[in-house]
């Protein structure tokens, strides 16, 4: 296979999957490692891709507008948001009075919270809400508008409501996570609530798996080291120069 044949396929591969490993491009590619390498440092050098240790990365400059409904994104990284919702969740102290973002992620945090809690919760997601109480957990919902595709309390009466509260911590959840452009999501209105969340909030944590690493959308909520992210695996060491980032076992 020609170099531009082999360029072109690693391309095309990190379109649906970012980070890839040297081991796997080299199986895909049905190729040795030390050429892999080779087209690796030659594509950064051309600005293709980033080359990080043992693999590479998607370059962000592809903003993703679109936005995928509950149902569709609660089937994608199970297991990692899983694992990311059950060491969040140790974080959590009984005289902790925590706001909770709408999001898949941030519900699988809910699974984990102990049933004899005395944190006090107060969250956006209309489905969280419901779980924190069959727990018997006490829980305020954010007042405003709903969005459907999210199932979330969104927009300028949100924020409004939100006023009055001061949080020892917050979970977010984020579309995109991205060192230049921070943490963003699609929706103006939903960016709103996590901006405010996360002004009035002493400590924050980014709950995002592997995938939302480099990805960027519309509109940025908070700066990249605003906050701590949990995480799967973040193979960018690039973002633990900037901020905290844990990485949980699965």
């Amino acid at each position: 296979m020609l170099a531009q044949e082999r360029y072109a396929r690693i391309l095309d591969i990190l379109k649906t999957k970012s980070p890839v490993t040297v081991t796997e491009l080299t199986r895909a590619l049905d190729t040795s490692e030390s050429t892999i390498r080779r087209d690796l440092i030659s594509l950064d050098e051309m600005g293709k891709l980033k080359k990080v240790h043992g693999g590479a990365l998607a370059i962000e400059s592809a903003f993703n507008i679109s936005e995928d409904d509950v149902l569709t994104r609660s089937k994608l990284n199970v297991e990692e948001k899983m694992a990311i919702g059950e060491y969040a969740a140790t974080l959590i102290k009984n005289d902790d009075f925590v706001f909770i973002d709408a999001g898949t992620t941030t519900e699988c945090l809910i699974d984990y919270i102990a049933s004899n809690s005395r944190a006090t919760f107060v969250t956006n997601g209309i489905v969280h809400a419901r779980k924190l109480v069959q727990k018997g957990l006490k829980a305020y919902v954010v007042a405003g508008q709903l969005k459907l595709a999210t199932e979330a309390i969104v927009g300028a009466e949100g924020v409004l409501s939100m006023e009055k509260y001061n949080f020892s911590k917050c979970f977010m959840g984020s579309n995109g996570v991205s060192i230049k452009e921070g943490y963003s999501t699609p929706d103006a209105e939903e960016a709103l609530i996590k901006r405010q969340a996360m002004n009035r909030s002493y400590m924050r944590y980014i709950l995002a798996d592997n995938s939302k690493f480099g990805k960027i959308h519309p509109v940025t909520f908070a700066a990249i080291e605003a906050a701590c992210i949990i995480t799967d695996r973040c193979d960018d060491d690039r973002y633990k120069d900037v901020t905290v980032v844990k990485e949980v076992l699965i």
